[in-house]
């Protein structure tokens, strides 16, 4: 098994395109029939090579302080309903509902480096219904995996490490997650803190309001549950943007490749009724060069810095960072394999392929430090790290893929042309035995 994962991440790291089954095992010297069984239908688990990536980060020393989980999810287009979890659903890269299949991804990040550490494929409503229990079979669905949000999913990944004692400093995740006062709750109840992005029409408090159960009227049955008592009415968190009172700076967040990127915001702090509690938050806003502005809560200290809190909100860059890298460097969204199994299989090798680069930027950073003299020679503060680019260049250059002689091309047609006349044998086989059942039943 090992060998085979080892000509997987290789194509991965050094190929260009077409990183699929079959592709990957001719350039690497794999039968693709061997390459497919081992994605699809061999019973490793994929979160043992999760849980040792975990682990190693754990271990660095330099990112025990400083580094952020960040939560997103992403689509990959699909052509039709048979690959695991495929419908139509929302795909955030194309804004509109298409036919697709949705991930949902915790990435780690400190600085400049950031990896994916984690993912679960998200599986629509619609694929536990009666209606498509052979499809869930078809796809290889485990038995005992009832349906789950993306939040639920997002939570559950978020709980590992933190089970597995990974270090971070606090959690970033876009509106989805941060509108969902359930997963705020579960995350300041293990003492972490987040900054969770939050919708324009969010209604919040400006100061504590009154919260019990009415006292029992004259006439009619007496109240039983609680509500908000005071007369101060919510406001929402747009409102609060165009109030005379919000202050706003501008501040710069993050170094980029362009230079600094500067970002104007204001913070307050609100409350928000969380569980029916009313719960204290930070009002994070940032104001666009647009004008656009996004929102966020959190839970961080009542005496944070807007500094600290305009940092923070910043992070978020990272995970569509990794997602992008992921999907244009690594193949993500080349895999055309139909089952759960192999989007784990993938997820887990494609996540081992983004650690190395990781930690080979890593090792770069520390053996072979920059001269001093070069970002004044360049007249830049800090000069820019390796990209993932740049890391795949080095091993196709160190480990150049393999070229076929004339023999080895003829031998590979010839096998490639076999193993289509065998699924069109099967395909024939299928479509005979059906032919013949509809016949038996007009009969």
């Amino acid at each position: 098994m090992a060998e085979y994962a080892y000509h997987y991440l290789s194509g991965l790291l050094r190929m260009k395109t077409d990183r699929n089954f079959a592709e990957i095992g001719r350039q690497t010297g794999v039968a693709g029939e061997n390459l497919h069984h081992f994605m699809s239908n061999s019973p490793w688990s994929a979160q043992g090579p999760l849980r040792q990536v975990r682990q190693e980060i754990k271990a660095l020393p330099e990112w025990q302080h400083g580094s952020v989980l960040i939560l997103d999810e992403s689509a990959v287009a699909k052509a039709g309903d048979h690959p695991a979890g495929s419908a139509r659903q929302h795909n955030g890269r194309l804004g509109k509902t298409d036919m697709c299949q949705v991930g949902v991804f915790l990435a780690v990040g400190q600085g400049p480096n950031w990896t994916w550490m984690d993912g679960e494929l998200f599986l629509p409503e619609v694929w536990f219904s009666e209606a498509y229990a052979e499809r869930r079979a078809q796809a290889g669905i485990p038995t005992e995996r009832p349906f789950k949000t993306k939040v639920e999913l997002g939570w559950e990944m978020i709980a590992r490490a933190l089970d597995e004692g990974v270090p971070f400093d606090f959690v970033a995740c876009d509106d989805l997650y941060g509108r969902a006062n359930w997963f705020r709750a579960q995350l300041a109840a293990r003492g972490v803190v987040y900054m969770a992005d939050v919708p324009s029409t969010t209604r919040v408090y400006l100061q504590r309001p009154e919260w019990g159960v009415p006292p029992a009227p004259k006439r009619g049955k007496a109240p039983t549950q609680p509500r908000v008592l005071s007369p101060e009415k919510p406001l929402s968190v747009a409102e609060i943007a165009v109030r005379p009172e919000t202050q706003w700076q501008t501040l710069a967040v993050r170094s980029t490749a362009r230079g600094e990127l500067q970002g104007t915001y204001a913070a307050c702090h609100v409350w928000t009724l969380r569980d029916g509690v009313p719960t204290e938050e930070w009002l994070v806003m940032r104001r666009a060069a647009d004008g656009k502005v996004t929102y966020a809560f959190s839970n961080a200290p009542a005496d944070t810095s807007l500094e600290t809190l305009a940092y923070m909100e910043a992070q978020r860059y990272f995970v569509e960072r990794a997602i992008q890298d992921a999907k244009s460097e690594l193949g993500w969204d080349e895999c055309q394999a139909c089952k759960y199994r192999a989007w784990e299989h993938h997820l887990a090798l494609t996540i081992m392929a983004a650690w190395f680069i990781t930690q080979t930027r890593l090792e770069w950073q520390a053996h072979y430090a920059a001269d001093p003299q070069v970002p004044e020679l360049l007249e830049v503060d800090e000069l820019p790290v390796l990209s993932v680019a740049n890391v795949r260049e080095l091993l196709r250059a160190t480990m150049p893929l393999r070229q076929l002689s004339i023999a080895q091309a003829q031998e590979l047609i010839a096998q490639h042309l076999l193993n289509r006349a065998r699924s069109r044998k099967s395909r024939l086989k299928k479509q005979r035995g059906q032919r013949q059942s509809s016949s038996s039943e007009h009969e």
